[in-house]
């Protein structure tokens, strides 16, 4: 979270409730991932918790391994587990078809951001009483880095054939339109603290969930 280590490590001890209620509620191995997303949402505030206590504190060694912690989360787990969960639930053939597209986009920013975040400089920091993070990856990329991480983050949410899903999207939709608009700086850590709290309507599509058939390309009918 954006605020404080305090605020951080609250909102993880309630995103981890929710993700362990979500899972149990789960009712087919293919609903687990996008069931699991609260869960890992809590695993991130976790770290960004832990690092804004190594920023208070100065110390280097506390800090350092947080901002990766985070930044994994952040950076590369979203772009692919986004997309594959809502894969997992998708029953329409052409819609997974445009989905698994979508996947392959995200595998692929995924592993540059990895690249990068490991040969180029990384570093976090309070500012403006949020924690700013600062990626000084390639710049003549940049724009193509966004769109590349942007669309199987949220567009597979507004091509589901789960109108549910769909709602869902427009509230991810919303909350990166807000934090850029108004957090422009942090919205690394303020966008992701937004769409953690949308973990509650993860929870309630979760519980919807209930009449399921297998097939190749996902389970919901």
């Amino acid at each position: 979270m954006c605020f404080s280590a305090g605020a951080s490590f609250g909102a993880s001890v309630v995103l981890v409730t929710i993700g362990v209620v979500t899972l149990k509620k789960a009712k087919t191995t293919n609903a687990i991932p996008f069931a699991a997303i609260p869960l890992l949402f809590g695993a991130q505030q976790a770290a960004e918790g832990a690092l804004w206590i190594g920023l208070s504190s100065g110390n280097e060694s506390w800090k350092h391994l947080p901002v990766y912690i985070f930044l994994i989360f952040a950076q590369l787990v979203w772009p692919v587990w986004i997309p594959f969960s809502i894969l997992k639930l998708e029953n329409d053939r052409t819609r997974g078809t445009i989905i698994k597209g979508m996947l392959g986009m995200g595998t692929f920013i995924s592993l540059y951001l990895m690249y990068c975040m490991f040969v180029y400089e990384v570093k976090a920091e309070i500012h403006s009483g949020h924690i700013l993070y600062t990626l000084n990856f390639p710049t003549e990329f940049a724009w193509i880095t966004g769109v590349f991480y942007f669309v199987p983050t949220v567009v597979p949410l507004f091509i589901s054939s789960i109108k549910r899903i769909q709602l869902l999207g427009l509230a991810v939709l919303a909350s990166f339109v807000f934090s850029k608009i108004y957090y422009a700086e942090h919205l690394i850590s303020v966008w992701c603290f937004f769409s953690s709290i949308l973990s509650i309507i993860i929870f309630w599509i979760v519980l919807k969930l209930k009449n399921v058939v297998h097939n190749d390309i996902g389970i919901l009918v």
